[in-house]
């Protein structure tokens, strides 16, 4: 279980420190474009949200003596299911990006268009590049959410164990 703690944590943090700055210096696009973006970036603060929650979990199966809050479960369980969407969406995308580069060149280059700031990604190589990120995103999310779950229900078996198992004065 501690491979699977320092996996989770290495990644907990990456996921913390990468959707956490990312979701900071987007919401000043997210207010200006209005509700559908805001909503967007509450779905992706679960990732964040769920780490957090993490972190502390982490902290009480390191530390026994330091007990887990009651609403972390609820946030590693029900942030958790959120992230893990993300994740998945993330891995979709980066799959679609990865099978279908000549198809979306040739959307990108159509000249109704936008595509300021990408002129060094619209070539195959750079849409390539693009799914292969959103593969690796996607993948720390999900294989995070799954370690977090695992650990969670391992921190509680562990507690459980130990509450039913017989004290020095039990006399048995």
């Amino acid at each position: 279980m501690k491979i699977s703690l320092k996996i989770a944590s290495v990644l907990t943090w990456f996921n913390l420190l990468w959707w956490g700055l990312n979701l900071i210096s987007s919401l000043p696009r997210a207010f200006a474009i209005g509700l559908p973006m805001l909503v967007f970036v509450v779905v992706l603060a679960s990732i964040p949200l769920n780490c957090y929650a993490a972190l502390q979990l982490h902290k009480s199966i390191r530390h026994p003596s330091v007990k887990l809050g009651s609403q972390v479960p609820v946030g590693i369980r029900f942030v958790g299911m959120a992230a893990q969407f993300c994740g998945i969406g993330l891995i979709l995308f980066g799959f679609f990006f990865l099978l279908y580069t000549a198809q979306l060149l040739a959307i990108i280059k159509d000249p109704g268009v936008k595509t300021e700031g990408m002129q060094e990604f619209l070539n195959p190589r750079g849409i390539r590049l693009i799914g292969g990120f959103l593969l690796f995103l996607g993948v720390c999310i999900v294989t995070n959410v799954i370690l977090n779950f695992r650990l969670l229900r391992w921190y509680y078996l562990v507690r459980q164990s130990d509450a039913e198992a017989p004290g020095p004065n039990d006399g048995r």
